[in-house]
């Protein structure tokens, strides 16, 4: 079982750590460290949710939901999240870095979960976003 943990955690470091590479390459605050770190994280307390408190299965009085850890990793990037938003000179900045560390998040807590096509598949949902978008405004608007 181990070996399953650490391929969770390795797989959500590492689609974490895609989504940071392109965020470096753009130049934005959150690059590749940043999201391999909130990749790996969410993917180890994903882990640790759901397999942590085995031992505790079966005594009474004791409950175990997963869910409960994953809802505070939600709601722990939501704040970090909120400390990368900017108003300035009328203009909202870094919604998208926000945003990108939020879905990284949820994209290790898949991998934690073991749900590896799932968060692969949004893996490349975000990197198609990102580089999508950006080729439309540099190649189609000609926007700087």
């Amino acid at each position: 079982m181990t070996g399953d943990y650490i391929l969770s955690i390795v797989v959500a470091a590492l689609l974490g750590g895609a989504i940071g590479l392109e965020r470096e390459y753009r130049s934005k605050e959150a690059g590749f460290r940043t999201h391999f770190l909130v990749g790996l994280g969410s993917g180890l307390l994903m882990v640790l949710s759901m397999h942590g408190f085995d031992d505790f299965m079966g005594i009474q009085g004791i409950q175990r939901d997963p869910s409960r850890m994953a809802a505070q990793v939600i709601s722990g990037m939501g704040f970090i999240g909120a400390g990368c938003i900017i108003f300035q000179k009328n203009a909202v900045k870094g919604l998208t870095t926000a945003a990108g560390l939020w879905v990284t998040s949820a994209i290790g807590m898949t991998a934690g979960a073991g749900m590896y096509l799932l968060a692969l598949v949004a893996t490349a949902l975000v990197l198609l976003c990102l580089e999508g978008s950006d080729f439309i405004h540099h190649k189609i608007f000609h926007e700087e």
